[in-house]
């Protein structure tokens, strides 16, 4: 099941099964006109070839991601309290467990979170790909990752997305 809100990294679809958010997808390339956003179809049901059930807006669990998401965005909400359910390998859960503890408006390197997880810095680029794989970004903040001299590097929703949430937490801070 899933649903979707405008956001202002635009058009943001949230999708769960029964217990547990299991992705947040950008659907777009740039924030959504309000006209565009009522008619996402169910084509947009479609994630990398697999149906993700049907559009549900009354589900609870949705209801409660998509309140904490506007609360996020409204600077209102500094930490995610929702069950999860990220699909991915071990090495991948585990980079993302690190990432749920790099604090609102912090960063951290990938080459930081190799060490974190008891490697070398030869790991960054394995830390760099299984961020990059991050289904639920935002919530399991991937976007807080930077490289080695601060700059910002790829990001899955584009490096000016990035650039957004970041901004936002820091204008959040001071």
């Amino acid at each position: 099941m899933w649903t979707s809100m405008e956001s202002p990294v635009g058009t943001l679809r949230i999708v769960a099964n029964r217990t547990a958010i299991t992705a947040i997808e950008y659907t777009g390339t740039q924030p959504a006109s309000p006209s565009k956003a009522s008619s996402i179809s169910r084509a947009a049901a479609v994630s990398a070839g697999r149906v993700v059930g049907e559009r549900d807006d009354a589900d609870p669990l949705l209801i409660e991601a998509v309140r904490q998401l506007r609360a996020y965005f409204d600077r209102d909400l500094k930490e995610f309290d929702l069950p999860l359910d990220p699909a991915g390998t071990p090495f991948q859960v585990l980079v993302w467990d690190q990432l749920k503890l790099i604090g609102y408006g912090e960063t951290a390197s990938y080459g930081e979170i190799a060490g974190r997880l008891g490697k070398s810095l030869a790991a960054s680029r394995a830390v760099g790909l299984a961020n990059g794989r991050n289904p639920i970004p935002i919530v399991v903040p991937c976007h807080r990752v930077v490289g080695a001299n601060g700059t910002l590097t790829g990001y899955a929703g584009g490096v000016e997305r990035k650039q957004t949430l970041l901004d936002l937490e820091q204008d959040a801070l001071f």
